[in-house]
């Protein structure tokens, strides 16, 4: 695993290596290592990048009431932008 500081280093030692460096900081864990190396094994980068989608289930349900012939993934597709291919 490449990890804090200047050369690969196991979960473990990174989470020793982060408290050690940064005892005012709430603790990590190794499971938040392993979803931290994860993340940027898949992305490249370790920032959050704010999701696209938005979540408007309620606005969703009141078009499904107004049209409950309409199938809800239209409606979604439709109204909302939701399901883009």
């Amino acid at each position: 695993m490449i990890g804090y500081g200047d050369r690969a280093r196991t979960q473990c030692e990174v989470v020793r290596l982060f408290r050690e460096t940064h005892p005012d900081l709430p603790p990590l864990n190794q499971g938040t290592i392993s979803k931290i190396e994860a993340h940027n094994r898949e992305m490249g980068h370790v920032r959050k990048v704010p999701s696209k989608r938005r979540h408007d289930d309620t606005n969703l349900l009141l078009a499904l009431e107004e049209n409950p012939i309409t199938p809800a993934r239209q409606l979604a597709r439709d109204k909302f932008g939701y399901l883009h291919k």
